[in-house]
């Protein structure tokens, strides 16, 4: 599969030429304001399939040409995009089949994005038929590096062709009823199922409280949107086998486990909005949600990423839109660079006139012209990107891996008790978090990728757990790596059916406890943690009741009928440490509890901290570059490591002022 290569930072964003055809000297003044900006990479034709087929079999390329040829005589490059994110007015007048249905079994109308059936062979023949055309006639232009596909790929469709797609999918899985009905557990309510045709996907009306039927119809949806684009990208392999394929994802959305993605993408890209400025949250807090998304986005293949789309000023979306103060868009443009972006890209280029898009934040403001603050914001962006070259394709040298798992978060979801809403994510991204405050670089992956590359492996709420994962848990740890978990893990299996035998299922060995019972605490109330050592913390929202099976007990609660019993245990295990957190505790006390952890498990960090000034790594050839950002949202002194400055090159080091909103790039000595 093709590497991306592109021999500089991408600097650009969504363009939309076609909107603007009408208009005579946009495209001029465009490409001129493209120069000035420091951009050279654009994303073309994203929702531009009327466009280029006005009428059915009818393309139109002619604009699109000159497009191509205007941007690369001006030093411009293009990801061309498939624009099956959403068809033409023709096709949905003439073709109902290839809108969706709703999980209510109603149609929907033509309009919005993405509102097309992925199972649909009406769709898929049209899709393959632009794809194509697009490939043989732009394909080997000197301007096109890459291409887009689609744009967020996002919802389901319950039509016939899908229920009949959904029965494949689950007979291929498990070859007969009588192992469908047991993975499901069937009995429980007299829900096993006699006939394939019986079963249909979950419904508001019907079947919506089979926890098995759910998950699967999930994996499903994640099923046949990889297979739709495993589909579109054909034709351009067999065309354009050199270009590489990427499709923009948004970060944790919880509808599509992009994990399962890997297989079909050259390089993962991110949409990203960050709600900097918002009231109900620090800059920092904003940046580590940021952050884990990236290397969430990073994750999918461990290597470089493209961050697709990015505000240069402030979304029309959210509930409040706030600009960007100055120096945040720098500063967050470099974030993600710091987590392995090798591009900073937005949505979008100019403004629409019209549509619901028309208040959306872009380089070039309805103005027209460069005189804007945004416009020079986005130009210091493409200055630093020219000067931090060396950084371009380097690594993120992580040594710890946080876990998150779309069929975790599935799971218990759907799980009725011990309270509604787990808030796995949230609890995921507290762990993570609590590391990243240490300045330590770290991947997001799932459970079924490969733990050897890693010293501290963290998977709080690891609800399920899949086959051969205990083992790979056991094995890692009994190698020498150290591994923590926390309340609530160990709970089902694959199929959502309960361990039996104790929790925490597979894994109660390695971790040398068991699992009793789980309070859930109401809002307001607490309970707490004492260390041996006689520190204290605040715990809450769910408290396990656990008992050691060898593991020693280094922490009990200190209230209610489970006083004194263990709350943190730490199990050696072969030559490793497996650590378990049986409640959901205060930030205080994770962020001591990583600092020991950290260190015992001997994960590199890159010095002393500064709240609120985040630190990350990125290596490539030896050296290693280090970026200091201040998101605490005043001036700070910072200590920093010696090396070179390369934005100003000059030496840096030791105690340093960093004011706010700012960012240092350092190649350290």
């Amino acid at each position: 599969m093709p590497e991306w290569t592109f021999d500089k930072f991408g600097h650009g964003g969504d363009y939309n030429p076609d909107q603007w055809r009408h208009i005579p000297g946009i495209f001029e003044e465009d490409l001129r304001l493209m120069k000035k900006s420091h951009c050279n990479l654009m994303s073309v034709g994203i929702f531009s399939w009327a466009a280029l087929e006005p009428e059915e079999g009818k393309y139109d390329f002619e604009w699109l040409q000159k497009v191509l040829d205007g941007l690369y005589e001006n030093g411009v490059s293009v990801f061309l995009a498939t624009p099956s994110g959403a068809r033409p007015a023709w096709m949905s007048r003439s073709y109902p089949e290839v809108l969706r249905v709703e999980a209510n079994r109603v149609r929907n109308l033509h309009g919005d994005r993405h509102n097309h059936c992925y199972t649909s062979p009406t769709y898929r023949k049209f899709v393959n038929k632009l794809n194509t055309a697009l490939a043989e006639r732009f394909g080997k232009h000197p301007a096109v590096v890459g291409w887009h596909i689609s744009n967020e790929y996002g919802g389901e469709c319950h039509c016939e062709l899908c229920q009949n797609a959904f029965r494949e999918f689950l007979k291929n899985k498990y070859g007969t009823l009588e192992n469908l009905n047991h993975a499901w557990w069937t009995g429980f309510w007299a829900k096993t199922y006699t006939d394939w045709g019986q079963l249909e996907s979950p419904a508001p009306h019907g079947e919506h409280a089979v926890h098995g039927l759910a998950l699967d119809w999930k994996r499903f949806v994640t099923h046949q949107t990889v297979d739709f684009m495993a589909a579109e990208i054909e034709p351009l392999r067999a065309i354009t086998p050199d270009l590489p394929v990427t499709a923009n994802f948004m970060g944790t959305y919880p509808g599509l486990d992009y994990f399962r993605f890997q297989d079909v993408l050259d390089v993962s890209s991110y949409d990203s909005y960050p709600r900097w400025g918002a009231g109900d949250a620090t800059d920092e807090e904003i940046a580590h949600d940021a952050g884990f998304k990236y290397d969430v986005t990073r994750g999918i293949l461990r290597k470089p990423w493209i961050l697709m789309e990015s505000t240069p000023s402030q979304v029309n979306w959210q509930n409040i839109c706030r600009p960007k103060k100055p120096g945040m868009h720098l500063l967050s443009s470099m974030q993600a660079v710091a987590h392995g972006a090798d591009s900073v890209q937005y949505f979008q280029w100019r403004k629409s006139r019209g549509s619901s898009e028309k208040l959306h934040g872009a380089v070039v403001d309805h103005v027209g012209n460069e005189n804007t603050r945004v416009f020079r914001d986005v130009t210091e962006v493409g200055e630093w990107l020219e000067k931090i070259q060396p950084v371009l394709h380097a690594d993120v040298p992580a040594e710890t891996a946080v876990i998150f798992d779309w069929n975790n978060r599935w799971a218990l979801e759907e799980a009725q008790g011990p309270r509604k809403d787990k808030k796995y994510e949230e609890q995921v991204k507290e762990h993570y978090a609590a590391i990243r405050r240490l300045g330590a670089d770290v991947d997001v992956i799932d459970m079924e990728q490969d733990f050897s590359p890693y010293k501290l492996i963290v998977a709080p709420m690891l609800y399920m757990i899949k086959p051969g994962v205990g083992e790979k848990i056991e094995k890692f740890v009994e190698n020498g790596g150290t591994f923590v978990t926390t309340h609530y893990t160990g709970y089902v299996d694959e199929n959502d059916l309960c361990f039996l035998g104790g929790f925490p299922g597979p894994i109660r060995k390695v971790m040398g406890i068991w699992a009793e019972e789980i309070d859930a605490l109401y809002p307001g109330q607490k309970n707490g943690i004492r260390m041996n050592d006689g520190r204290e913390y605040e715990c809450g929202f769910m408290c396990e009741l656990i008992h050691s099976e060898g593991a020693e007990v280094k922490a009990v609660y200190t209230d209610d009928f489970y006083a004194g019993r263990p709350v943190l245990t730490k199990n050696s295990f072969g030559k490793g440490e497996a650590w378990y957190v049986a409640s959901r505790a205060d930030q205080a006390f994770l962020d001591d509890f990583y600092k020991e952890i950290t260190a015992s498990a001997g994960v590199s960090l890159p010095g002393e901290q500064t709240a609120g000034v985040l630190m990350s790594r990125r290596v490539k050839d030896g050296k290693t570059f280090l970026f200091v950002q201040n998101f605490s949202g005043c001036a700070k002194e910072a200590a920093i490591p010696a090396g070179v400055d390369l934005i100003t090159g000059e030496e840096v080091g030791g105690k340093t002022e960093m004011k706010v909103n700012e960012v240092k790039i350092i190649e350290l000595k």
